[in-house]
């Protein structure tokens, strides 16, 4: 075989494994199968319940919008895990704004807060090309300090202590307006208020049809207009960054600078508006928080979840899609904390089991249908780790059985402690499969490519 031959047959490897939109829609048929059959099986009716499914998108809306943040800064090239800071940011610029003009100049005021972090991050990386690491650590040093100050400076004095401030929190805002749609939900239309169908057919806890209903009723019922945004932005980031020639430019320069300069991009200028615009949606991430997951600033309120954005950016592969997805897992997750649903994670014991035994006969399958022309060591590796990946998939579905059958729920340490170790395992699972853009956290200069 010539090495043409060769490079084809792996092209073709490749676009044979790629997953398209249909193939996306059945995995996520038959991940709901399996979950309302494990939620029958074990009685665990929050699961799939409405509420459930309405504090997951509440709590993976600041999570996927901290991602976005990540994403669109290192699509240009520049590591940001300054998203904490600049989340705190957000949330305090978004409190002082809200509280004193209401909730939608709060936002207003949070994104541009967060954008003026955002700045700060791309004039010391950018301009001076300070270490991105570094240069994020000291973002996040000084949102935390520069907010604790400010917020005893202001909201524990004057009028702002008068109406509930002190020197961890601001004042009570005004919440945004929520969404119900009518019919299914039990909406009101002027002055009729519908029936709520979809609330009804819950109830029953039938298979499939409770949980479908469960899960169209926490996605229509009581949504946050902010939300409706945050979600609308997932297109809207695909379609600039890879439909446009604005993010044609944005990912170049994250991929080779020195290529997209010598095609006339001014990479300072792109470099400069996508780190920017990954401050401004840390910064609406920071104000979501203040205006839809409590009415007001309180310190310590981010709780890390810049650095969960940035692995639910990581397990998406760099893709506003896959980001989506990762941000409703860890939600999830951290919704069953929230609703100290034991009984609801023990159910889910046996669905990660039954995933897992799904895992291990597919990386079986894999290493079985390597079958290529030329035996290197890069093949003779990838067959090994594909049995390895079998035996340990394996090895963990039994374990979760047996704890499954010998327990009647998860004790509360171990519920609060999911969400961590659910970003942990699924980095761990998600390594193999991810490109990082090229030239990501290179420090870039005009005129000087090697």
């Amino acid at each position: 075989m010539t090495a043409t031959e060769a490079v084809a047959s792996v092209q073709a490897r490749v676009t044979r494994g790629r997953l398209r939109w249909p193939h996306y829609l059945l995995i996520g048929a038959g991940l709901l199968v399996l979950l309302s059959f494990v939620r029958t099986l074990d009685d665990a009716n929050d699961v799939t319940s409405s509420g459930t499914v309405s504090a997951s998108l509440r709590l993976a809306v600041p999570i996927f919008l901290a991602g976005l943040g990540g994403l669109w800064s290192e699509r240009a090239g520049v590591v940001n895990i300054g998203l904490e800071g600049m989340m705190i940011l957000g949330t305090w610029t978004g409190a002082w704004a809200g509280y004193q003009w209401g909730p939608w100049i709060g936002v207003l005021a949070g994104i541009i807060g967060g954008a003026l972090g955002g700045l700060l991050h791309a004039f010391a990386t950018i301009t001076f090309g300070v270490d991105h690491i570094v240069s994020g650590v000291a973002i996040n040093i000084l949102g935390l300090g520069l907010t604790q100050f400010l917020a005893g400076l202001i909201f524990n004095t004057g009028e702002a202590k008068a109406l509930g401030g002190g020197p961890r929190q601001s004042p009570p805002i005004d919440p945004i307006a929520t969404l119900t749609l009518p019919v299914l939900s039990g909406g009101q239309i002027g002055g009729w208020k519908s029936p709520d169908w979809l609330g009804s057919l819950e109830k029953h806890h039938w298979f499939l049809v409770s949980d479908l209903a469960g899960i169209l009723r926490g996605l229509t019922s009581g949504m946050s207009l902010l939300t409706l945004v945050a979600l609308l932005l997932v297109p809207v980031t695909f379609f600039v960054l890879w439909k446009t020639a604005f993010g044609l430019r944005i990912r170049s320069c994250g991929e080779d600078p020195y290529a997209a300069e010598s095609l006339g991009v001014n990479v300072y200028r792109m470099k400069y508006a996508a780190v920017t615009i990954s401050g401004a949606c840390s910064g609406l991430a920071g104000a979501f928080l203040v205006t839809v997951a409590a009415p007001l600033y309180q310190d310590g309120q981010t709780g890390g979840r810049g650095f969960i954005g940035l692995a639910a950016m990581i397990f998406g592969n760099w893709r506003p899609g896959g980001l989506a997805a990762g941000s409703l897992l860890f939600g999830y997750t951290d919704a069953m904390n929230a609703r100290g649903g034991g009984g609801s994670v023990h159910a889910l014991l046996l669905f990660v089991a039954i995933l897992l035994v799904g895992v291990a006969v597919w990386q079986a399958v894999r290493a079985m249908r390597i079958r290529p022309q030329i035996v290197t060591d890069a093949t003779r590796r990838e067959i090994r780790n594909a049995w390895l990946g079998s035996v340990l998939s394996l090895v963990a579905a039994a374990a979760l059985l047996v704890w499954f059958l010998g327990s009647e729920e998860v004790a509360g340490e171990l519920v609060s402690f999911t969400p961590h170790l659910t970003t942990l395992l699924v980095l761990a699972l998600a390594s193999q499969r991810l490109r990082m853009p090229a030239a990501d956290g290179l420090i870039y200069r005009r005129g000087e490519a090697r």
